[in-house]
């Protein structure tokens, strides 16, 4: 049986639903971003103690369609942006479409009514919290950054990055005062 999980961003986050869920008895299989694959199937009485449980981590337990596949969408995002090395070789809108078998139309129009955002806009955070990661290590050059991220060129990454932040990427990188937000607050 799987549960899916609102609000799960991180490996810590994963280590948090297996540590409740065992705490509770219930005997995990697999804990990915977003979802837990149990092995039993769970009375309604033990669904509220895990949604109890979860809420006071931060964490919510999903029912409704339509917020599992948000969440499902966020998770291939996350999992793309913060996690994956690969380039990408297709759109990202042919990209999602494939992970979750659905036409991307619908998953776009499902997001912005459920979110009250784009996609593409969350997507552009997520990207763009990625990138600050990126300064703030002072591992890798703008160039490199910007090869990394999926971008055309460095303007198309300055151009951006100013946009949401209000500060060119070297500026950042000059006073790397501005924290880094959560990537559940985005």
């Amino acid at each position: 049986m799987k549960l899916f999980i609102k609000n799960m961003v991180c490996i810590r986050c994963k280590m948090v639903v297996r540590d409740e869920l065992t705490k509770l008895g219930v005997h995990c299989i697999v804990v990915e971003l977003g979802e837990a694959e149990i092995l039993e199937t769970i009375t309604p009485e033990q669904r509220e103690e895990i949604r109890s449980v979860l809420l006071r981590s931060g964490l919510e337990l999903m029912d409704d369609k339509k917020s599992m596949l948000i969440q499902k969408i966020k998770q291939v995002i996350i999992e793309l942006v913060h996690y994956s090395e690969e380039p990408l070789r297709v759109k990202f809108s042919e990209y999602l479409s494939r992970q979750l078998n659905y036409d991307y139309t619908y998953l776009a129009n499902v997001f912005s009514e459920v979110q009250g955002t784009t996609i593409e806009k969350f997507i552009i955070s997520h990207k763009i919290e990625r990138v600050k990661e990126l300064l703030v290590y002072n591992e890798l050059t703008l160039s490199e950054i910007a090869f990394r991220m999926h971008y055309s060129s460095v303007s198309h990454l300055s151009a951006q990055f100013k946009k949401v932040t209000g500060l060119t990427p070297s500026h950042f990188k000059q006073i790397k005062s501005q924290r880094r937000n959560m990537l559940d607050e985005l």
